[in-house]
């Protein structure tokens, strides 16, 4: 009998190990399956810029992903100990990023040949730009806008001089304008040359994006779903109406329509006057970081946001 029990209890050992061994060879199968992928679950993307010909988002981990086909499929480039917060293409369609570990990337039109150089000031940079001559452009900590006009070797730093942030920074040929905390806004009519601080905006306006239309009008967003307008260059502005009630983290033209993206997978664009949030199919009511307008024969955008969200969305019909 006794020998009969270990004869049982070496079958059912060799059963358990037959299963293990099926099971951890399916785990691993998976496992690899799943890295394998081209956008992982951790991949948190910041930002997004489109020149028509590829596609980048930059993620929190160092990770640009690309897509040559308008989004249908994705490539992976290890960038390193980077976190990509912002990215921009400039006139000749190349691709130009801030690091937040003080760093300024390049890429060529295809999203490829990735380089870096360092970036002293501003020790924190939150927000780039290309101006139409190419010249590269860099905002953030301590009200100080960085300008290099090749291509990064030598830079040239203008400090305002107060406790905040710049976050958001473009150029409309000659006119440059900056938005950062307290509600403060600095222009520029000489390309740069010199940046005028102009009246602050009422409440501590902390804004997220601006895009400026013109010279003269844009639009500016900021925290708990506020939209302001201006149509002086930035001068004055004026509260306009947002029925997503969702902040927008970013602003972008896309079919010639000002859209935004932000909370609550919100995607919403301006409508006779009025943001309006705009039905998709399968939204995530997750943050989205990051959009871009695609040029595409569908009419599209990319949106991205953490948890792997990365993802191209009609607009044609909605």
């Amino acid at each position: 009998m006794f020998t009969s029990m270990k004869k049982a209890w070496a079958a059912s050992a060799l059963a358990v190990a037959s299963l293990a061994g099926c099971t951890a060879s399916s785990d691993l199968s998976a496992i690899k399956a799943e890295r394998l992928k081209p956008i992982q679950r951790y991949d948190i993307t910041q930002a997004l810029a489109a020149n028509g010909q590829s596609i980048v988002a930059g993620t929190q981990s160092g990770i640009a992903l690309v897509s040559l086909d308008q989004g249908k499929s994705w490539s992976r480039q290890a960038l390193g100990p980077v976190s990509l917060i912002g990215l921009t293409t400039c006139p000749d369609g190349s691709y130009l990023g801030i690091d937040f570990y003080h760093k300024v990337w390049t890429a060529d039109v295809k999203g490829a040949n990735w380089q870096s150089v360092a970036l002293d000031k501003p020790r924190v940079p939150l927000t780039v730009t290309c101006d139409s001559k190419g010249q590269w452009w860099v905002a953030g900590s301590g009200t100080k806008i960085a300008k290099s006009a090749d291509q990064g070797k030598n830079w040239q730093v203008t400090d305002l001089g107060e406790d905040a942030q710049f976050t958001t920074l473009q150029f409309i040929d000659d006119f440059g304008i900056a938005m950062g905390e307290f509600g403060m806004v600095v222009t520029s009519h000489d390309g740069g040359a010199t940046w005028k601080a102009g009246n602050k905006i009422p409440n501590d306006f902390y804004p997220y994006a601006t895009l400026m239309l013109s010279k003269n009008e844009g639009w500016s967003s900021g925290i708990a779903g506020q939209l302001l307008h201006t149509s002086d260059g930035g001068a004055t502005w004026q509260k306009g109406e947002n029925t997503s009630h969702a902040p927008l983290y970013r602003l972008f033209l896309h079919d010639g329509q000002l859209y935004g993206a932000g909370a609550g997978g919100v995607v919403a664009r301006l409508d006779k006057g009025v943001w309006r949030a705009m039905p998709y199919p399968d939204a995530l009511p997750m943050f989205l970081g990051a959009a871009a307008s695609l040029n595409t024969k569908d009419s599209a955008i990319a949106i991205g946001g953490p948890a792997g969200l990365l993802r191209v969305v009609g607009t044609k019909n909605n």
